[in-house]
Order: structure tokens, then C-alpha cells, then sequence
């Protein structure tokens, strides 16, 4: 990996952290302004605003407790990076207090602004038999 992809690797470490410590004010810091954020069976939120109510909403109905395994990371572009991972572990639902497994595939898309890495777009769907 070049240093950029390095970079990136970091964030994606903080980003596990803000998901697994249900952070929401750490997970904005890694997002850009006009990000989006595209979770599984759940519409698109644009923009600081919608990411900020769609992890308030998250964090408020599970806990996360995942690890990222990082497949690949590519620069594409001066300011723009590419990252594929999985991630495994378990989620809560703090309604009912079941646990159950929690598996995905996540790609990232990274831009370079003011000199940080900031996820850009954000995708991922579960890897979990239905």
C-alpha cells in the first residue's frame, strides 16, 4: 500500500471503533459534508444531516460489535481512494436483547479534503444466508 492507502486503512480502523463504541459524533467526523451513506433494504441518506439521523437510528436500535477485514484499498485518483471489506461479528437489538450474527460486504469510497481521507460513499449488504 502507498501512503494514501495507509491513510485510508486508518480511517477504516476509526471507523470500526466510532461503529462498535455506537459514536455517531465520531463517525461524522470521518464522513465528508455531501457524503452518502447506502445501507442494505434502507434508502440513501445524503448529506451530513440525513448520515447524522440515519446512525442516531441505528445506534439507537442495536449495538454493534464487529471487526473489519480490509480485502483491498486502490488509490483511483489523486483524491480518491476505493476500499472492499468484510466484516463480521455481532449485532443486539436493544429492543428485544437478542444478539444475533452479523456478516456484510462493504465498499467504501474515500475523498481526499483539506488534507484528510473522508468517506465519500458508503455501501454495504449482508453476506448472511436469509
Amino acid at each position: 500500500m502507498n501512503a494514501e492507502e495507509k491513510a485510508v486503512d486508518q480511517v477504516l480502523k476509526q471507523y470500526e471503533t466510532a461503529l462498535n463504541t455506537s459514536d455517531t459524533e465520531a463517525v461524522m467526523r470521518l464522513y465528508a459534508d455531501d457524503g452518502v451513506f447506502m445501507p442494505q433494504n434502507f434508502p440513501s441518506s445524503v448529506g451530513a444531516e440525513a448520515i447524522r439521523q440515519a446512525y442516531d437510528t441505528v445506534f439507537g436500535a442495536i449495538q454493534l460489535t464487529v471487526k473489519f477485514a480490509v480485502q483491498e484499498i486502490q488509490q483511483i485518483g489523486e483524491s480518491w481512494v476505493l476500499a472492499r471489506t468484510n466484516s463480521a461479528g455481532t449485532v443486539k437489538i436493544h429492543a428485544t436483547g437478542a444478539s444475533k450474527a452479523e456478516a456484510n460486504q462493504e465498499l467504501f469510497l474515500f475523498r481526499k479534503a483539506g488534507g484528510t481521507w473522508k468517506i465519500a460513499r458508503y455501501a454495504f449488504s449482508t453476506i448472511n444466508p436469509a
